[in-house]
């Protein structure tokens, strides 16, 4: 089966399908990582895009049980990759790349110029895209998937489609964090309870200041996940996050989850141009210029200047010198843009999940 990447600006990439036989549509972002990709598809900040790889092969490792991933399934909309490589071997492989993107309903391309691609989201950024999968002999025929409008993932709210329906508990330590899912990583709940700590995760429109269920769910810290989307389109946690504040509970963000914790501090935030999306992300800590190297999934950024003056820099991106956390200068409240849980990545800023325990 013949596939195609059509990106909105008309430019049309030509490879091979490995995935399943149908056509999918969302915005189109690279990773640089070189290795994760069963964390990568299952993460899922990816829900809504079309996920480019830049290391040329993937499928090699094949994929692990679900005890491996970060989610329950597949949240990308499509894979694109240079070289599939449908001979895995890993001792903990339990099938194929290809096998479980057919059994998710997942297209995916290979065979294409991932170079080029990368090249021309970074000159140009990020931007909306479909994947068409026909039969090669229909190569040239008209076809209305590829007439179908593109689906983008910031233009509403997206965390009902990733967040968990209802009340989650994990682990029976001493401490119960509080996890607002706007789409978590399963790295962030196995961090907190691997420290000792309780877990208790609610969706992401959950009024967790309800006083029935303080009275039933007692908690001693809120955490607010990572997630898909533009931050400003989840309106109803960022008014949730308003009232924690008030009540100056400690609260930690990561990624999307730093952008809502700003919001809700009355800051703003912006659209990158193509965003931090690899495993190799150098930030600087702004007091012990300290820089560490960390794994990054977002598209988004705090705007610094709209933090009101209780608001101090706490990280910045050593790239493009972009806002990689946050923190109140006289309450418990802290938030980094980068993933701390790093699954895959590096484990510099695990240590971040121990300085909020402590708080």
């Amino acid at each position: 089966m013949q596939g195609k990447l059509i990106l909105s600006d008309g430019t049309v990439f030509l490879g091979e399908s490995f995935g399943a036989e149908e056509s999918s549509s969302g915005e189109v972002v690279f990773n640089t990582g070189m290795v994760g990709y069963p964390e990568g598809l299952t993460d899922p900040s990816y829900f809504g895009q079309i996920l480019v790889l830049t290391y040329p092969l993937q499928g090699n490792y094949g994929v692990p049980s679900k005890e491996f991933w970060e989610s329950k399934k597949i949240q990308v909309k499509g894979l694109i990759v240079q070289n599939y490589i449908n001979n895995p071997s890993h001792f903990e492989s339990q099938k194929t790349l290809s096998s479980w993107l057919k059994a998710e309903g997942i297209p995916a391309i290979q065979g294409i110029d991932t170079r080029a691609l990368t090249s021309k989201l970074r000159e140009h950024g990020v931007m909306l895209g479909k994947i068409v999968i026909r039969h090669s002999s229909f190569a040239k025929s008209t076809n209305n998937e590829e007439r179908k409008a593109d689906f983008d993932p910031n233009l509403g709210n997206v965390l009902p489609f990733v967040s968990c329906d209802g009340v989650e508990v994990y682990g029976d330590g001493r401490k119960n964090i509080l996890l607002i899912d706007c789409g978590a990583k399963m790295n962030i709940i196995r961090s907190l309870v691997r420290r000792g700590a309780k877990v208790t995760r609610v969706p992401w429109d959950f009024d967790v200041m309800d006083p029935d269920f303080r009275q039933d769910h007692g908690f001693d810290g809120v955490f607010i996940s990572n997630g898909p989307g533009d931050p400003k389109q989840a309106r109803a946690t960022i008014a949730n996050v308003e009232k924690i504040l008030e009540k100056g509970i400690p609260t930690f963000g990561i990624c999307l989850g730093s952008q809502i914790l700003a919001l809700a501090a009355g800051g703003n935030t912006y659209k990158l141009k193509f965003g931090h999306r690899g495993q190799n992300q150098p930030v600087q800590d702004i007091k012990t210029k300290r820089a560490i190297i960390t794994s990054q999934n977002h598209g988004f950024a705090v705007d610094m200047k709209s933090m009101g003056q209780d608001w101090e820099e706490w990280f910045v991106n050593l790239n493009d010198g972009t806002n990689e956390g946050i923190k109140h200068k006289t309450k418990p409240f802290m938030a980094v843009q980068f993933h701390p849980e790093a699954n895959p990545g590096p484990f510099d800023g695990g240590v971040l999940f121990d300085e909020y325990l402590k708080l």
